[in-house]
């Protein structure tokens, strides 16, 4: 009943995503009485590993070290789980970029279902899990010899990263898949909070009107110490990169504070961002749909609301 969580990893640090994945592995662990094992995989995973040594609640870190992992290309990476998925009975991924990547693949090459976006853990074997962009929950049991399940990891808590003493063991990886290589990566640098992970977020929408308006919403985000998101509308219009985009087919966050600035609250976007735990929505039209989940609204033109709020900040 041994339980694989796959660590996301940048820079050397372990992603909080991994910390919020333990512990829906742990859940499982509870029902099934299983060990906890962790794998970290890269092309120099010393700190990493050290990293995940020391999380509560794990025994065991294997460490996957070798110039083909290094970029993190999925291929390879899914040939690694492949080849440890027989000792486990559940492998576990944060459902992020990286999680939704290579999950699926692994579980191809095992011809097994994948469970995605788990947010409750009912037994061993059966999960609870959103559809309908959020609006319905899917209770899942899975017959499988190997579970592969990504995590919506706003919906478990952060374990904690002081309370380990994991056993850490090399494992080896010796044939990188032959049809992928790595050709370049494009990287926003912001000091701003890791849009997933932050306490406060400031998102706009088609109503900011332009690129250049956008710099109200991050201004906002500043006087706030927050992270900058946009709803899809925005980001297909080009006034805000890919990156910042929240919603069914971007980054689902849960802040304990989400301003929605000139976003109407499309179902898309409020599967990303309504369980924030308080919602402030900026609108002009007092029919928004925004508005049905917003637990303040200002119905007021943006530009006259944001720079206003911004000064007063």
């Amino acid at each position: 009943m041994t339980i694989l969580v796959i660590a996301e990893h940048h820079h050397g640090a372990l992603h909080p995503n991994t910390l919020n994945t333990v512990t829906a592995a742990a859940k499982i662990a509870e029902h099934s009485g299983g060990e906890l094992h962790m794998l970290v995989a890269g092309g120099d995973t010393a700190t990493v590993a050290a990293a995940a040594q020391g999380v509560a609640g794990v025994a065991k870190v294997w460490r996957a070290e070798h110039a083909a992992l290094a970029d993190q290309l999925a291929e390879n990476l899914a040939a690694l789980i492949t080849a440890l998925a027989p000792d486990y009975r559940h492998i576990l991924a944060p459902a992020s970029t990286f999680g939704k990547n290579v999950l699926p693949r692994a579980a191809a090459a095992l011809d097994v279902m994948q469970i995605s976006d788990a947010i409750e853990v009912v037994s061993d074997d059966t999960f609870v899990r959103p559809i309908y962009a959020g609006n319905a929950f899917q209770t899942v049991r899975s017959s499988d010899a190997v579970k592969l399940i990504t995590v919506r990891t706003t919906a478990f808590a952060a374990a904690a990263t002081d309370g380990g003493a994991a056993e850490v063991a090399e494992t080896a990886f010796a044939t990188p898949h032959a049809g992928v290589r790595f050709v370049s990566r494009q990287v926003t640098e912001s000091e701003r909070p890791d849009l997933t992970t932050a306490k406060i977020v400031v998102s706009g929408g088609r109503g900011v009107g332009s690129k250049e308006n956008f710099a109200i919403i991050e201004a906002l985000a500043e006087k706030l110490g927050a992270a900058v998101g946009a709803s899809r509308a925005a980001v297909d219009a080009g006034f805000a990169p890919n990156d910042y985009q929240v919603g069914q087919t971007g980054k689902v966050v849960a802040p304990d504070l989400y301003v929605a600035v000139g976003i109407s609250g499309a179902i898309q976007h409020q599967a990303g961002m309504k369980d924030s735990k308080t919602i402030v929505a900026i609108n002009t039209d007092d029919e928004a749909p925004i508005y049905q989940i917003a637990d303040y609204g200002l119905v007021m033109d943006l530009f006259k609301a944001v720079p206003e709020m911004t000064d007063k900040l």
